[in-house]
């Protein structure tokens, strides 16, 4: 049985919804305020908040950023509801981090088929996180000693050479030699960064409303430079076709940095030498990374997690495969959208939609 919190100051719509829900199987609690609503989630840790907007005191904006800023609820399913479309549209309740919307009145269909998908996708977020630790221990004895031995052998190679042979080797021969023990030791760092990472968002996520917002022209310069320093690693600066808009964006500068990384590093992975990598920003706060690559099946998308690569055996690839699992973290603490276009033998399009602002930081 699935509990599911009622917040409303209207006594007749609390009764009416928690009979309907009651009938139909869920355990209901009710709260008539805003904060008696935040202390009953906190104690019992509901599946579902469903909380009106327009009440006296804290309302239902405040319920919202006070449970997505809870360690514990952050990740809850949160629908806010409201009479009142004036005040507040759907799309601006759901750009403050709501995942769904009621507008009153709502049929007992319209409540049932909202509460129905709210539900699954918390059971879809709690499978996905489960198998994502799963995954986290088993690379602790495979493939993590593997990512990390194998530049470490290549660095302690490479040194040794240099340490022995430093005096009859060229000058051309020993930049060579630095600049695979440079690429070696960025290989462990960013693996090791990004596991530590994942581990961190794994055990304490941290909600949209701790983002920042990052000014337009700072985004453009950190967008090309990223994009570019990916290219340069795999040796495909004439793969990138690059178009970036200076678009004030909803984030951490460190966060959005990582997620272009992974995905531009993500398509160079998947995609042949000569093929084109396509990054686009647009003025929408929408960031595009595609590639003509292999691509992925819908059943390969839907298991997508960390330290998880397709037919590794078949194509033998570096890394941890915890990149696509990483930005997905990454952009849901910014309060972004991630998605998946994908077919077999013709390419990957991953996009992630920001929320935007103006130059004076204020949302659109």
């Amino acid at each position: 049985m699935k509990t599911v919190l009622l917040i409303d100051d209207d006594e007749d719509v609390l009764a009416t919804l928690s009979f309907a829900l009651t009938h139909h199987g869920q355990r209901v609690l009710t709260a008539g305020t805003g904060d008696e609503g935040i202390a009953l989630a906190r104690q019992h840790l509901p599946d579902l908040i469903i909380s009106d907007i327009n009440m006296p005191g804290t309302d239902g904006r405040s319920v919202l950023q006070t449970l997505r800023a809870d360690p514990q609820l952050g990740t809850k399913q949160i629908v806010l509801m409201t009479g009142n479309t004036s005040a507040i549209t759907p799309r601006s309740g759901m750009n403050l981090g709501a995942d769904d919307f009621l507008v009153k009145p709502f049929s007992l269909d319209d409540l049932l088929r909202c509460v129905e998908a709210r539900l699954k996708r918390a059971d879809l977020n709690w499978r996905v996180e489960d198998r994502i630790l799963v995954d986290l221990r088993k690379a602790l004895a495979s493939t993590l000693p593997h990512e990390l031995f194998t530049p470490l052998a290549g660095i302690l190679g490479l040194t040794e050479v240099l340490r022995t042979e430093h005096t009859r080797l060229p000058p051309s021969e020993v930049d060579a030699i630095l600049a695979d023990l440079h690429q070696s030791g960025e290989r462990m760092h960013r693996t090791l960064r990004n596991y530590l990472l994942l581990l961190e968002l794994q055990a304490q996520p941290v909600p949209p409303t701790a983002a920042n917002w990052l000014a337009g022209s700072g985004v453009e310069s950190l967008v090309r430079a990223r994009v570019q320093g990916v290219l340069e690693r795999h040796r495909r600066t004439g793969d990138g076709v690059l178009e970036v808009s200076a678009v004030t964006l909803l984030g951490e500068s460190e966060d959005l940095a990582i997620i272009v990384e992974e995905l531009v590093d993500n398509a160079c992975q998947y995609s042949r030498t000569g093929t084109r990598i396509e990054v686009r920003l647009g003025p929408d706060g929408v960031l595009s990374v595609g590639d003509t690559g292999r691509g992925m099946t819908a059943e390969q998308i839907e298991r997508i997690g960390a330290f998880h690569q397709f037919d590794r055996k078949q194509h033998e690839q570096q890394g941890l495969g915890l990149g696509l699992a990483l930005v997905r973290k990454l952009a849901a603490r910014s309060g972004a959208n991630v998605s998946i276009a994908s077919e077999v033998s013709t390419g990957t399009k991953i996009r992630v939609a920001f929320r935007v602002g103006r130059d004076d930081r204020a949302p659109v």
